[in-house]
């Protein structure tokens, strides 16, 4: 077994916190991480809401609205354990950390915070994002749910995709448009808005039916009517795009640490399988063909680990380079998941291709951390971009 995940230079308290991380993922979470696979009907919300009593779910939000206050190495070195231990629930985990309560801590009122902020942070509402729609994939300005403004209220009609913990959670951070149809002002005509999930109008519908991460809940939601009072919108009415793309930011990191988790978790089983089995009268960790992969699936663990350390710290300090770093990190770090799961397959050989071992459903859980929050596609643009920019500003 492949030691937690330690930065070098942390205090005391953030290495206990990452300790209990690593301990609570091999203790509650691993056990049952089949299981969650198979059941993909029932969202294991027990297991997220002990991730809330731990504290786990405000790691990011100042101790003053009931938070740990932690720093995003921190957080990112924590989640990875989790995802070590089940990448299903870790996606819970991050979503809840890097969006709804990031937006809430920078743009609510502080009654927002009051009412919302602090029970997220101790754990006893489970929050959601909602971006992404039908026709607005990687384009996510072209979102069409519609906000229309009625005296005081906000009436919301549309239909959202890809809802994490959409139809478990208590509270959706959703965006729509608060234009008007005759007058679209492209990504500056976006609102923000946070939903208690039992609002009349809020209704989850089709549960998507994945390849990976089936332990994690994720919907398609019809805005039907739904009526919002001015206590719903986050900051201002056109920024809501604005807000969003700053918090993916940190939403990436997310993504990049659960990939490095799914990646220590097939490297570790690609490891311990190599001492045990024997072909040929010997371990087939001592042929050299082995020992090559497993050190190529080492360097490039290691490498991954490495990119979101440099990004998470880029990204605590206000790196003008950080939105480049997260992008790095995250596609780094997703397209090695990847690549060491499909390699521990191969370790494994027959038995990889069986759901009785868990390289099998670390290979489908990995394809999708090249796939949301920005597919490798995206985020290769994202940093040729930045790249450009920064020349730009050095000249």
């Amino acid at each position: 077994m492949l030691q937690a995940t330690l930065g070098i230079d942390l205090t005391e308290e953030q290495r206990q916190i990452c300790e209990l991380a690593r301990s609570f993922a091999e203790s509650e979470l691993r056990p049952l991480a089949a299981r969650r696979d198979e059941e993909e009907d029932r969202f294991d919300r027990a297991a997220v809401d002990k991730l809330g009593q731990l504290g786990f779910l405000g790691m990011l939000v100042p101790e003053e609205y009931d938070g740990l206050g932690l720093d995003m190495l921190t957080y990112l070195y924590s989640l990875v354990e989790i995802s070590w231990g089940d990448p299903s629930v870790s996606v819970s985990m991050s979503v809840h950390n890097s969006l709804p309560t990031q937006i809430l801590l920078r743009h609510g009122t502080e009654e927002q915070k009051e009412r919302w902020l602090k029970p997220m942070a101790r754990g006893e509402l489970l929050g959601a994002f909602s971006l992404s729609e039908a026709g607005s994939g990687s384009d996510a300005a072209s979102l069409t749910s519609q906000a229309t403004r009625e005296g005081e209220h906000w009436i919301l009609e549309g239909a959202k995709t890809w809802v994490t913990n959409g139809a478990s959670a208590d509270l959706v951070l959703l965006f729509a448009r608060t234009d008007t149809p005759d007058d679209r002002r492209g990504t500056s005509g976006i609102g923000a808005f946070i939903v208690p999930t039992d609002t009349p109008g809020y209704r989850p519908s089709k549960k998507e039916r994945k390849m990976g991460l089936r332990g994690s809940e994720t919907v398609e939601v019809a805005l039907e009517g739904m009526r919002l009072g001015p206590e719903h919108l986050i900051g201002e009415p056109d920024s809501g795009f604005r807000y969003a793309l700053a918090a993916l930011e940190g939403g990436r990191l997310g993504i990049a640490a659960q990939a490095v988790g799914i990646a220590k978790a097939a490297l570790e089983h690609a490891l311990d399988y190599s001492e045990e089995r024997s072909q040929f009268g010997a371990r087939i960790g001592s042929f050299q063909g082995m020992a090559f992969k497993l050190a190529d699936m080492a360097q490039r663990y290691e490498s991954a680990l490495a990119t979101l350390e440099r990004a998470g710290r880029a990204y605590s300090m206000g790196d003008p380079r950080s939105r480049r770093l997260s992008s790095t990190a995250k596609l780094v770090a997703s397209e090695a998941a990847v690549w060491i799961a499909r390699q521990a397959v191969q370790v494994f050989g027959g038995y990889g291709y069986s759901r009785e071992y868990p390289v099998e459903r670390l290979f489908r859980d990995s394809k999708i951390t090249e796939i949301y929050e920005g597919t490798s596609e995206i985020h290769r643009w994202i940093i040729a971009g930045q790249l450009h920019r920064e020349r730009d500003r050095a000249q």
